[in-house]
């Protein structure tokens, strides 16, 4: 979807044509609540994103659950940094006056939200029933969803940059819980195949 999207809309400074329809939509619809837009807004930026990221880490070493600490200290920063400093330099999009593709806002917030997912929906988390497992991933990704439609509402990026932030946040996260569980599954046969000393 990134792929796709960012050759598309390479170079370019104007609203492509889905943009051209869905975001005077999230501008009306949301143009009501300017208070609620500043703070959604700000949620998203490097600051809170840290906080709540390192939240993420603290929680899931006090449960002990290792593997997910390091899936929230790696997938994050890589996702934020293959943005910042990969993709939105390459595509070179402009909105507002800012490099656009892919949204920075919706790429560290639908990252948060997946690694929320992974770490809710892995083996294990049967601590917590599965209503409110999924209610709590339900809420991840609607505040996620709300940061991305106010950066569109706003005007500080198009639709389709967000759907760019989105895909990059929700891969990287993916991909790193899938190298993390390759690793961890090596590392696991390793000890087995290893004969018991002594014997």
């Amino acid at each position: 979807m990134t792929a796709v999207l960012g050759v598309h809309y390479a170079g370019g400074t104007e609203a492509g044509r889905l943009d051209s329809i869905v975001d005077p939509r999230f501008a009306a619809a949301l143009s009501r609540f300017p208070a609620l837009l500043s703070r959604l807004e700000d949620l998203g930026t490097l600051g809170p994103v840290t906080l709540m990221t390192l939240a993420l880490i603290l929680a899931c070493l006090a449960t002990r659950r290792w593997s997910g600490a390091i899936l929230a200290a790696i997938a994050e920063p890589v996702a934020v940094g293959l943005t910042e400093y990969v993709l939105k330099p390459a595509i070179g999009r402009v909105a507002d006056g800012w490099l656009s593709f892919p949204s920075g806002h919706a790429t560290s917030m639908f990252g948060l939200a997946a690694i929320c997912a992974v770490l809710l929906t892995g083996p294990g988390r049967r601590r917590l029933p599965g209503a409110l497992r999924w209610l709590l991933i339900l809420a991840a990704f609607t505040v996620a969803a709300a940061v991305a439609a106010t950066m569109v509402a706003v005007g500080a990026h198009y639709f389709t940059d967000v759907v760019g932030g989105t895909a990059v946040g929700i891969g990287v996260v993916l991909a790193c819980a899938l190298t993390l569980d390759l690793i961890a599954g090596r590392v696991r046969r390793g000890r087995a195949a290893r004969p018991a000393p002594g014997g």
